[in-house]
């Protein structure tokens, strides 16, 4: 940036749904924490702070991958469906149910990389669809949104899991150095995914696509490779976060697990500030976005609100960092 367009931009008077699309989640999650620090009981808890840690955690995880989807222009409806058949097949696997293994840690790690693998390959079939046969996304996603979870169910029978192997729970509720594993992974992703945004080609090849596809194609950009890719991502976060949850449920429910989880991926991208149409994107963003969503869940609940208002909530929430997002941009 040139000192004449820093001068400029200093200039400028200061836009306040700017200012709300730049910081509105920051100064919302603040808000959060102070009410609740002054209102709410016990909020100041490990116990509560816990709570909150494991209901987000699987929403970041999910949404990392959901924020490079959409920062292409594209969208991905089937990650909870992906998240049901890597929590499905994990179990079968560490169990014993298709082929027995001596070794409890062998059955595990064979357990977790093949689940994260198959929800992988999910992932790049939807991009498949999307980039060679040129199939919109919302289209081409919503056939394992359906599918999916019948797979899922198909493979376990519709019956409940159940399992005590402490080796592979560890993923759901261990700690390292007092810090509950799942955040660890999580806060790993979203260093990962934050690095590769802002430091890569492959980031910047992923903003120019939503930006202008047709552009990025003319640049010279592997558009195609690029989608491949970016959907096999998503597959491969739905396939850890669906693992993550049975770890802390110590069971497999193909009927639950990762039931409404897009949505919630959705509402914490566009919270945290990504614009849903592409060519922006922040995982940060997603993080506190998540956060903020979550929080303001807890907040109702603590406080008498029914979950059903909750949810009412929540929509108005998308709804107005939607419209704050388009406001910004006409700026």
């Amino acid at each position: 940036m040139t000192d004449t367009t820093r001068q400029q931009r200093l200039a400028k008077p200061l836009d306040p749904f700017d200012f709300l699309a730049r910081y509105g989640t920051i100064l919302a999650l603040v808000l959060l924490i102070l009410f609740n620090l002054a209102f709410t009981r016990n909020f100041a808890t490990m116990q509560t702070l816990n709570v909150n840690l494991t209901q987000v955690c699987t929403i970041v995880i999910v949404a990392v991958g959901m924020t490079l989807v959409i920062a292409t222009g594209g969208i991905d409806l089937s990650v909870g469906s992906l998240m049901a058949i890597s929590g499905a097949l994990a179990p079968m696997i560490f169990l014993g149910k298709i082929v027995p293994i001596d070794s409890v840690g062998i059955a595990v790690v064979a357990a977790m990389v093949i689940s994260v693998g198959v929800a992988g390959l999910f992932g790049l079939f939807n991009g498949w669809l999307i980039a060679k046969f040129r199939i919109q996304p919302i289209v081409a996603t919503l056939v394992l949104f359906i599918a999916g979870r019948g797979i899922a169910q198909v493979m376990t029978n519709g019956n409940l899991q159940t399992f005590r192997v402490p080796q592979f729970q560890f993923i759901g509720l261990g700690r390292v150095f007092g810090v509950p594993v799942q955040v660890v992974l999580m806060l790993l992703l979203v260093i990962a995914a934050a690095w590769v945004l802002k430091r890569t080609v492959f980031g910047r090849q992923i903003i120019a696509i939503g930006g202008n596809e047709r552009a990025a194609e003319l640049s010279g950009i592997a558009v195609s490779t690029v989608k491949l890719v970016v959907y096999t991502i998503s597959g491969l976060c739905a396939g850890v976060a669906g693992l993550v949850v049975i770890a802390i449920n110590s069971s497999s429910d193909a009927n639950l697990v990762g039931l409404g989880m897009e949505l919630d991926a959705i509402a914490a991208v566009a919270v945290g500030g990504t614009l849903l149409s592409g060519g922006k994107a922040t995982i940060v963003g997603t993080l506190l976005g998540a956060m903020t969503i979550q929080l303001v869940r807890y907040t109702l609940l603590a406080n008498g609100v029914p979950d059903a208002a909750a949810l009412v909530v929540k929509a108005g929430i998308i709804v107005l960092a939607v419209w704050i997002q388009q406001q910004g941009r006409r700026t």
